[in-house]
This record gives C-alpha cells, sequence and structure tokens, in this order.
C-alpha cells in the first residue's frame, strides 16, 4: 500500500495541551424517611439502570470487642454471610443466584454493615432474603468451625506479613491496650480470642450492637422515597430493639506520647524492611479535615508527595513512601509506611524523621503544593461519583461523619478556600516528631545496630504478638 505523511497543526515545542475546561459535579439530593419502628431511611436516586442498592449501617465496628473478644465484630459478620435459622449456606447461595442479588455483612474500625445490590424487578424478594440474613443468623457449628480454621490462618498469615504484622502490632502501642482503637487494625482479632469464640458470644454481639435502635438504612439507585419506604417496612418495619441498653464506646481522646519510642519485630532473612510510623490526628469529623488531607496529600499522600519523592524517585531505597489515615469516629491513626531494602533500613527511617521536621520547621508547605492537590481534588469530583458504589460510599460518609447533606455538592467551594496559612496549620496539629512511635519489621541481625545508632527514640523487641523479647 502508500502511505503519505499529513501535516500537523500541533506545536510541540508547547508541550502537552492544557485542558481549560472541566465537567461539573453531579450529585443527588439526599432525601429522608423512616419506617414504622424508627428506623431512618437515607435515599439518593439515581435512575440509570433497574437496580437498587441498599446498606443498613450500624454504629459497632471492631472498635466494639474492646474489653470482649477481639475479632468478634469482623466474626461475627463472616458467620452472618453464611446460613440463617431457615436457609443454610447452600440455600442461602442458591437464592441468591435465582435472584439475581448479592449480599454482604462485614465490619470496620467504627461500622458494621450490611449491604444488597438487587434487582428492580426482583427488589422485594431480594430484601425478605436480606432481612432474614440479618435478622435471624443461625451461627451454626459447623459453620463457626470451618470459618474458624481459615480465621485463624488469616491470623497467622498476617504475621508473616511485614506490613500486616505491624498492623497488628501498633494500634495498642498508640492508643493503648484499653481503648477501643487499640485493637489490630486488620480487624482479626488474636488467636486466643478466636480459639475461644463461641455462638453464645456471637449471638451477644449481634443482639448488643446489630440492632434497629443502631441502624441507619442508607439506599441508592433506581428507585423513590415513595417505593422503597413501603418495601423496607414490609421487611425491617416490624424489628423490635432489645429492651437491654445499646452499649457505648468510649472514644476518648488519647494525649500525644511524651516521647518517640521504636519497636523492632524480627523477619529472619526479610529481603526488605517495613517501617511503620504512627501519630493521632483528629477525627474525620474534625472542622478542617479537608484542609488536613489537603496538607497530607502534599507530604505523604501522593505519588508526587515529599515522602515519596525522597525515598522513591531521589534515594531509590523503597517502591513507595507514604502516609495515610483511616476515618474514623475517634482520634485517627495516622501513620507512616515505607517498605525499604534492607541495607537502607536505618537511613530510610532518618529521612522520614528529616522530613517530618522540616514540615514543620524549615521547609514548610508551598502554595504550589497546595494549589496542585486542590486541583487534583476538585478536577477528580465529577468523576468521582459515578458509580451507585460511590454514591453511597458518600451517604455513609455523611452519616458516620455528621455531615450536611449537601457535603459533596459543596466539597469544591469549600477546597478552592483551603490557602497555604490553612494547610500549614492542619499539618502542624499533627506531625510531632517528639512523639512518633515506630514500628519497623525486618532481619534484626542487618537492622538492629543501625537503627539504635539513629538514637530515634528508645528501642524495645517485640515477638509476633506484640510482646517485649527478653534478650
Amino acid at each position: 500500500g502508500t502511505f503519505k505523511v499529513t501535516a500537523s497543526t500541533l506545536d510541540r515545542s508547547k508541550g502537552v495541551p492544557q485542558t481549560d475546561q472541566f465537567p461539573g459535579l453531579s450529585f443527588p439530593k439526599l432525601q429522608r424517611g423512616k419506617l414504622n419502628n424508627g428506623i431512618e431511611v437515607i435515599l439518593a436516586e439515581r435512575h440509570t439502570i433497574p437496580v437498587t442498592q441498599v446498606e443498613l449501617l450500624f454504629d459497632a465496628g471492631y472498635a466494639a470487642d474492646q474489653g470482649g473478644k477481639l475479632g468478634t465484630a469482623s466474626f461475627s459478620a463472616a458467620l452472618m454471610n453464611e446460613s440463617t435459622t431457615a436457609l443454610d449456606s447452600v440455600e442461602v447461595a442458591q437464592r441468591r443466584q435465582r435472584l439475581g442479588a448479592i449480599t454482604a455483612v462485614g465490619c470496620d474500625l467504627d461500622s458494621c454493615s450490611a449491604s444488597l445490590d438487587a434487582l428492580n424487578d426482583q427488589l422485594q424478594p431480594s430484601l425478605q432474603l436480606f432481612s432474614d440474613i440479618v435478622r435471624n443468623p443461625a451461627f451454626k457449628a459447623a459453620d463457626i468451625e470451618r470459618i474458624r480454621g481459615q480465621w485463624l490462618s488469616g491470623i497467622a498469615q498476617e504475621k508473616t506479613q511485614p506490613n500486616s504484622l505491624a498492623l497488628r502490632a501498633l494500634p495498642p502501642l498508640l492508643f493503648g491496650d484499653k481503648h477501643p482503637y487499640g485493637v489490630p487494625l486488620t480487624g482479626s482479632g488474636t488467636e486466643a480470642a478466636i480459639k475461644s469464640l463461641n455462638a453464645q458470644d456471637l449471638k451477644n454481639f449481634h443482639s448488643q450492637w446489630l440492632r434497629p435502635d443502631n441502624l441507619r438504612i442508607l439506599v441508592a439507585g433506581d428507585t423513590t422515597l415513595a417505593q422503597i419506604i413501603p418495601q423496607l417496612d414490609a421487611v425491617f418495619g416490624d424489628w423490635k430493639a432489645p429492651t437491654t441498653a445499646l452499649p457505648k464506646k468510649n472514644l476518648a481522646n488519647v494525649a500525644a506520647q511524651p516521647k518517640p519510642r521504636v519497636y523492632l519485630i524480627n523477619r529472619p532473612d526479610a529481603p526488605q524492611s517495613v517501617i511503620l510510623a504512627g501519630l493521632l490526628a483528629p477525627s474525620t469529623k474534625a472542622p478542617d479535615n479537608l484542609a488536613i488531607g489537603v496538607a497530607n496529600g502534599d507530604f505523604g499522600g501522593t505519588f508526587t508527595s515529599r515522602l515519596n519523592m525522597n525515598l522513591r524517585e531521589n534515594k531509590r531505597w523503597a517502591y513507595g513512601a507514604g502516609t495515610r489515615m483511616m476515618d474514623a469516629q475517634g482520634q485517627r491513626p495516622y501513620l507512616f509506611s515505607a517498605p525499604v531494602q534492607t541495607d537502607k533500613t536505618a537511613e530510610s527511617a532518618n529521612e522520614i524523621f528529616k522530613e517530618a521536621t522540616a514540615i514543620i520547621g524549615d521547609k514548610p508547605l508551598t502554595t504550589d503544593e497546595i494549589e496542585k492537590i486542590k486541583n487534583q481534588r476538585i478536577r477528580a469530583l465529577p468523576g468521582s461519583f459515578e458509580t451507585t458504589d460511590a454514591v453511597l460510599g458518600a451517604i455513609e460518609g455523611i452519616v458516620q461523619f455528621d455531615r450536611p447533606d449537601d457535603y459533596v455538592q459543596t466539597l469544591k467551594p469549600r477546597l478552592e478556600a483551603i490557602d497555604q496559612p490553612a494547610a500549614q496549620k492542619a499539618i502542624k496539629q499533627i506531625i510531632k516528631p517528639e512523639a512518633m512511635t515506630w514500628v519497623i519489621v525486618g532481619d534484626l541481625k542487618k537492622i538492629e545496630a543501625p537503627v539504635r545508632a539513629l538514637k530515634l527514640g528508645e528501642v524495645q523487641v517485640l515477638d509476633v504478638d506484640g510482646k517485649p523479647v527478653r534478650r
């Protein structure tokens, strides 16, 4: 064949063409109603496909494990995915398949939730099955033993993975082992607790925490309030709360550590070390939460953040390094994380400490850094809520963290209003190098002496269960 060159009108000397027009954010207005028994329903209509998604949100989570057997919340949720008092696990699965419905039950730090995705023409029978799963879990002995075996294997695996091992060890060190958040952040609990769990423990958790007076129902999809309220009333409207008082989680603030601490966990012959360091950040409910997020994006929360550019791009000691915060109703764990090559463990920890010191000292956030993160987040907004799942997730945040119903619609102007002083103030209230709690997992034969030589803080060696090792 023949080919010809077509002239280009593009001036490549100007670089990549810049986009100057961006779509607007579209998010449905929230509507609220109540069932006959007082359960609140929050709806976001989205009439794109004939599917309705329902989420039951309980104020529980594995923070509710404190004072009991750690892992109970998540283990109970896992069993609720199995059988009901009327249907065994096979029958539940078969009925889901016939209806084309998807159900799931799970927990995070502050909440437990049950979700349903259903086709509109099968919504009522799907809701009936969903109600049976949530209200009438069987907690059968055979199911418990099967899930227990899988669960214990999962905990054992967590203890072989440096990152999850550190996530298990750090919370009790940050919050104290009596605080609701002083539990493994994996939510899996401890081996001793899981081995001792029985059906009565699970029934007690279900009746104490997963109850109608501790529940809000979130709905998103192809329905209206007039349609969904009667459908939900038919399966949840007669659900009565027990006469026992609703338990409360004591999410009291914890004081910052008076001095830095370093904990080492041995992983013989590990090809790399995992550095985790923790501080305490304000609750997700904090008025300056958006400013905290912008500041964190610059410091460690994005690929081009200071931490990642230092340890990955400049030093090339880590595949990735950064910071992250879990959403929480109380103080949040603020985590530094860096898997690094073994021979640069101490040097990497030192760079993290230097970056933390600099951002609140002689290298504060710049206006350019802040504008970069703000623009990224503002321009991502229109695409952030394209799925019904994403809409439901936004409603969950509104409910859990006491946000106004127009929270999403007002994100753009509130992000635009964040300036350098606001972002710098936000990061300074979190970053306290003198209060950092370090957990470093690696081959102690190679890393212990260099880490001790840094004098970051008092050094203690822990075993894989977070217990001090006598040496």
